[in-house]
């Protein structure tokens, strides 16, 4: 498939396409994914349900999409999404933005769980083709704003809820996470693309690595940097396992193109006690806090951010009012003893596994 048209902000050309090439740009406009010199089929790939989900499979038959490839999938919808103002216009096209944005959302129950009577529903533009994430889930607009919907595990709801109150009372900016009928859910923290959500992976591919990110983030801005290191911190302290550059990022001015702060923390579901209790409750062995302790020596502009952060201290006041109300039966000693020590432990002046 050749690739000809324009990539759209809203009803702004930010760039010109030509035979599957960025040919002009809008340097400031842009997504950041093509900024920094990424292809279009990869930024439309990267922004396509992922094909693993058993009920995108479903969607896509439903859709009579089931021999597209992901940008095929993508380009169905026009690449847009809940998230952000950018689209595709294809060449000789006159579409405008109030044309390819979701207003509705049919296919929501079918995403989410398969569901059969929504199998039957004709064919209508859904914001599930560009939903991403390996877990089932689905976007669902009430009372006129959008909500994501995600499936988990008794033990993976309590940890994205938990998590969410937790690093609110400690004054971080979180997702602001809660329960309905099994799943867990979370209003869009973008306000119906009000700013631009774009992934870290928009600028840092798939490299994860905790000082590569942080110094990139500082090169923009040292603010960003700090709000980063309270995302790693957060993530040490609830044992966030899945910390990657597609479940983080950047929130930027629509009219403007200006980074304006880090996303608020979200996707904790698999952190703390989502896979299990692990056995080392102590956490004189975790391997977290051993990667954290590393990053602070590793990197002095690092260790001097965290020396004047003074993060809030976590006391057993606050994780009682965390956990309460959340409708999930847990060992609240053990999670509130493998907090607290994971405190302990990132505060000592140097990691060492015994």
């Amino acid at each position: 498939m050749t690739i000809n048209g324009e990539m759209m902000s809203m009803d702004r050309v930010v760039a010109i396409v030509r035979d599957n090439r960025v040919t002009e740009i809008d340097k400031q406009l842009a997504p950041l994914w093509i900024q920094r010199g990424g292809d279009v089929r990869g930024w439309l790939e990267h922004r396509a349900i992922d094909s693993h989900r058993t009920n995108s499979r479903l969607l896509k038959r439903v859709l009579h999409l089931t021999a597209a490839d992901d940008a095929d999938v993508v380009l169905s919808v026009h690449a847009a999404t809940i998230t952000d103002t950018y689209w595709f216009r294809p060449a000789g096209s006159n579409l405008s933005y109030k044309d390819v944005c979701f207003t509705e959302n049919r296919f929501d129950k079918l995403a989410l769980s398969g569901d059969p009577s929504s199998f039957n529903l004709p064919a209508s533009r859904t914001p599930e083709l560009t939903n991403v994430g390996s877990y089932e889930k689905c976007w669902r607009l009430i009372d006129d704003r959008w909500w994501i919907y995600k499936s988990a595990s008794d033990l993976e709801l309590f940890s994205e809820i938990f998590i969410s109150r937790l690093g609110t009372a400690m004054g971080f900016s979180m997702v602001q996470y809660e329960a309905d009928a099994g799943y867990v859910c979370s209003p869009d923290f973008t306000n119906g693309a009000a700013v631009n959500f774009e992934s870290m992976r928009s600028l840092m591919g798939e490299d994860e690595d905790y000082t590569n990110n942080f110094k990139c983030l500082y090169a923009l801005s040292p603010e960003l940097s700090v709000d980063y290191l309270r995302l790693i911190y957060m993530d040490t302290l609830c044992f966030n396992m899945d910390r990657h550059t597609d479940n983080y990022g950047l929130l930027r001015d629509v009219q403007t193109g200006l980074i304006l702060r880090m996303a608020p923390n979200y996707d904790n579901n698999i952190a703390l006690i989502s896979r299990g209790y692990p056995n080392d409750v102590e956490r004189r062995s975790d391997l977290l806090i051993a990667f954290f302790h590393e990053f602070l020596q590793k990197c002095p502009e690092v260790k001097q951010i965290y020396e004047r952060l003074r993060i809030p201290v976590v006391n057993e006041r606050m994780l009682n009012e965390a956990m309460r109300g959340i409708p999930v039966a847990v060992d609240m000693d053990y999670v509130k003893q493998f907090i607290l020590n994971g405190q302990r432990q990132i505060a000592l002046p140097r990691f060492r596994f015994v």
